[in-house]
């Protein structure tokens, strides 16, 4: 008896992905409307330091910048953004700060969040003095102890000092992975069940005949969270890629796609939507902290996003099925 009723559970839930797999087919491809553009970093948690500036204020350069031109060129296009100035509530902590824009962005109903960080390596910006050996010379030194005690010639090293340029450059994008620990599929499902209509979730809900008022804890509720999670992975990889193919195409260096498969980027891990955060450079590289710096490296990284931003939009509103692009490189 108890048998049968498992075989009877497991095959309900099979026709249940079934159908919802169908129903999603069956609905419109939803649309980009609203973006959530987060500068990363803050007033007291200022991020990377360089020779000339700190992570806060870049990203905030750039992200309002990318802000302005997403406006510009796609005007249908909602553009909201997690701080406009230095000055933030809710920053007491890394952690509150975190969670503040997540929340934020999954309150926005957003189609993509979309976080503008900048990078540094442990060692110092710009560069650092090492030591090499250039030769050895022979020195009369005590050896021994007690009656052994004697002076004996030895070689020692000749030092020099020189200057070491801190060379590491480039960008990268990171995405949450899907199918490592099933926690963004836990906000996938909060925000579904508070989506009620004009939306992705509640066009899928409506199509699929399912009540609004869905029990998170239940198996059918949990299905739907980590499809949404590995379809809102695949919209996250697609435009990482693009946006990183577009850094290449105005001659940067690229890491490429990056998977984060630890937790550590909350606001990858908890926004209920396709999300990435783009390393836009290396503040600690002096060239490139720079580039940065600048009103033409910010114009130019704002523009390499939004022409990722209009292959992506056009992708997943033409129709396309082929949402598959995954990274191959994991960090």
């Amino acid at each position: 008896m108890v048998k049968s009723l498992a075989a009877l559970s497991f095959l309900a839930l099979m026709c249940f992905m079934i159908s919802f797999r169908k129903s999603i087919e069956m609905v419109q491809r939803p649309g980009l409307h609203t973006i959530i553009v987060d500068a990363g970093h803050g007033p007291k948690h200022p991020g990377a330091h360089g020779l000339i500036s700190k992570e806060k204020d870049v990203t905030l350069d750039i992200a309002m910048k990318l802000g302005e031109a997403i406006q510009k060129e796609m005007p249908d296009v909602k553009v909201l953004y997690t701080r406009t100035t230095d000055e933030e509530q809710n920053d007491e902590t890394a952690g509150t700060a975190n969670r503040y824009r997540a929340d934020f962005a999954n309150k926005s109903k957003a189609d993509l969040f979309l976080s503008i960080h900048c990078n540094a390596t442990p060692q110092p910006a710009g560069g650092w003095y090492a030591k090499r050996v250039i030769g050895h010379k022979k020195v009369l030194r005590f050896v021994g102890r007690g009656k052994r005690r004697k002076k004996k010639l030895v070689n020692e090293p000749i030092y020099e000092s020189y200057w070491v340029k801190n060379m590491r450059r480039g960008t990268e994008t990171y995405i949450w992975a899907a199918d490592r620990s099933g926690s963004k599929s836990d906000f996938i499902g909060q925000r579904g069940q508070e989506d009620s209509e004009g939306s992705e979730f509640a066009s899928d809900s409506a199509a699929s005949g399912e009540n609004e008022e869905n029990d998170l804890s239940s198996p059918e509720a949990k299905i739907r969270a980590q499809l949404y999670e590995q379809r809102f992975f695949k919209k996250s990889a697609l435009l990482a890629s693009f946006v990183e193919d577009e850094f290449k195409k105005s001659g940067r260096l690229s890491d490429g796609v990056k998977q984060r498969t630890w937790k550590g980027i909350w606001v990858l891990q908890a926004t209920g939507m396709p999300s990435i955060l783009v390393e836009t450079g290396y503040l600690t590289n002096k060239e490139e902290e720079e580039y940065l710096n600048s009103d033409s490296g910010q114009d130019e990284v704002a523009q390499d996003i939004v022409n990722a931003l209009r292959r992506y939009k056009q992708q997943i509103e033409g129709g396309k099925s082929n949402i598959s692009a995954a990274p191959d490189s994991t960090k």
